[in-house]
């Protein structure tokens, strides 16, 4: 579903992807982890066209979005749900408002459709009867939910999560890890989930890959994940402080 191959994106004399190579099979959940400033919101930014690589290839479902116009990628962009960091709600709309707004901008719906729509849409992430109210007069778990909500209204294929539990208590990510974990499996949908919360990820995710220096130095499988002899990534599953990693950064 997603295929990247040899991905390079720098700004002026930064260079910040180095060769990026990753692959996400259709209907899998994969996790993306790095330490901040790893560059995994620049990675994110490029997959879904908001970048554009200096060079490399980007295929969702086969179609090569670095080659691709404005309206093309458009088009391409509909395939996918964004979760954002800090849910990006808008506090000047209701939840209603805010979780319909894709179907209020880009469908022919009736205002009573949509409403039913985004009613049904909360139910899924275990919301009630807040459509009426404004992301300012909810807890912060309450608001990644909703933000969840906004990003599956219209069935996207992909569903991308950047840093879905920052900001939040342990109760209530724990809610929202089950809750990533039942979506993937009720819709049969490709996960992509970003974060530095190695933790988090290993409780939602089947393939995982390290993001460091610019570059994916492992991808695989729980089983590889657990037996690698990397020694940058032992370092990082062991969130020791020292070790290879912080001699790359000296």
């Amino acid at each position: 579903m997603i295929r990247i191959r040899n991905v390079f994106r720098s700004f002026g004399d930064k260079e910040v992807l180095k060769g990026v190579t990753l692959t996400v099979a259709r209907g899998e959940s994969a996790l993306l982890i790095g330490r901040s400033g790893a560059g995994k919101t620049v990675f994110l930014k490029n997959v879904i066209g908001l970048l554009r690589p200096d060079s490399g290839t980007i295929r969702i479902d086969g179609v090569d979005i670095t080659q691709l116009n404005k309206k093309q990628l458009e088009k391409v962009r509909l395939q996918f749900g964004l979760v954002f960091q800090g849910s990006a709600l808008f506090d000047f709309l209701t939840i209603e408002e805010n979780v319909g707004f894709f179907l209020h901008q880009h469908t022919k719906m009736s205002r009573l459709e949509i409403r039913k729509k985004v009613t049904d849409t909360l139910a899924m992430v275990g919301l009630k009867s807040i459509e009426d109210l404004h992301p300012y007069e909810l807890s912060g778990g309450m608001r990644k939910r909703v933000a969840i909500a906004r990003a599956i209204i219209y069935k996207p294929k992909i569903l991308i999560y950047d840093e879905p539990t920052t900001g939040i208590d342990p109760i209530a990510v724990d809610k929202i890890v089950s809750l990533i974990d039942d979506l993937h499996k009720r819709l049969a949908i490709t996960s992509l989930i970003v974060t530095h919360d190695l933790e988090v990820g290993l409780k939602i995710a089947d393939h995982f890959a390290f993001l460091l220096g610019g570059k994916v130095i492992f991808e695989g499988d729980r089983n590889a994940l657990d037996n690698t002899d990397d020694s940058r990534l032992i370092q990082f599953l062991k969130g020791s402080s020292g070790g290879p990693i912080e001699e790359m950064e000296v």
